[in-house]
């Protein structure tokens, strides 16, 4: 049997909300909260504050978490002037890294740089293995350069440890409008992106490939499955096959209070087919879950997150 970790953290007006937070569920419907719903890791460089999570398990057994470098609760108010163009344009160039062996003790915070003056700050990383080459594509999304900073595309970078990192490239760019969010997984051989599309459509798209790093094409009928959302209050797509084989996507809601957003379920037999069936009543959370990635666990890392309690004096 298998459970599920959701890494993610809280939309709040104070710094403990950008911090990392676990969830776990034994079937992906049911969610609780890890530590009694505080941070189970907190950021102490860069921005002092970290969102958009993604953790993957490597192939070595290693657990390994990447997200933003981001504080909106401090830097909003400080180095960014309530300016959004300003965190997009000269925000981090850098990507927060933990690594565990257990799930339970986490090494020290290391400072990723991937970005160099060409980019813009980056945003939401993602992890794929790639069994091909033996090694992780890790992708994010960024202004560049280029474009003199304008609308977003999606960048990667291949590691086999995640200390040594090849130079970025384009993933993917949308002639139309900016990108950002990106997920990819795998199905039956072939490799399906999640995206937020900002235009045409506003909102949430999926692509596929025969490669891992593309090229991708859309695919029409998931633009079905979206019809009926406010698109442009939907961003952060996450998603995980169950143990029956069905999938799970996840889309984080927006549009509301801070206090009230959270992720929106919805379900599909394949990924290949598009067609996703929202499904609220049918999952719970403990509170609002925002942009995070599930990694599947098995029952014993399950019972170790159960009792996992970490004192303040451990931070």
């Amino acid at each position: 049997m298998q459970a599920y970790l959701f890494v993610h953290f809280k939309e709040k007006r104070t710094p403990d909300g950008e911090q990392v937070y676990f969830g776990i569920s034994k079937d992906g419907f049911q969610w609780e909260a890890v530590n009694e719903g505080s941070p189970v890791l907190w950021s102490y460089y860069g921005d002092k504050g970290v969102r958009d999570f993604t953790i993957t398990r490597t192939t070595e057994g290693k657990f390994v978490i990447l997200a933003t470098d981001l504080s909106l609760s401090y830097g909003m108010l400080n180095q960014y002037r309530h300016s959004w163009e300003e965190i997009s344009r000269n925000g981090s160039k850098c990507l927060a890294l933990w690594e565990s062996d257990d799930l339970i003790h986490w090494s020290e915070q290391r400072m990723v740089q991937l970005g160099n003056e060409d980019f813009g700050c980056l945003w939401a990383p993602d992890i794929i293995y790639d069994k091909l080459s033996d090694d992780y594509v890790v992708h994010w999304s960024s202004s560049h350069r280029s474009n003199n900073f304008g609308e977003k595309g999606i960048y990667y970078s291949r590691t086999k440890d995640f200390v040594h990192f090849s130079e970025p490239q384009l993933l993917i760019q949308k002639d139309d409008s900016g990108i950002i969010d990106s997920a990819i997984y795998e199905e039956d051989g072939k490799y399906y992106l999640f995206l937020k599309s900002e235009k045409n459509p506003t909102g949430i798209i999926l692509m596929v490939s025969e490669h891992i790093t593309g090229p991708f094409e859309k695919i029409p009928a998931f633009d079905d499955s979206m019809a009926a959302l406010e698109g442009g209050h939907y961003e952060a797509p996450t998603a995980v096959q169950l143990e029956d084989g069905r999938w799970c996507l996840f889309a984080d809601h927006f549009g509301v209070s801070a206090e009230k957003q959270g992720y929106v379920p919805f379900i599909a037999e394949k990924l290949a087919d598009g067609q996703f069936v929202r499904s609220d009543q049918s999952f719970t959370f403990p509170y609002g879950f925002k942009h995070g990635t599930i990694l599947k666990i098995t029952m014993d890392e399950y019972d170790r997150l159960k009792a996992f309690k970490k004192m303040p004096s451990e931070y």
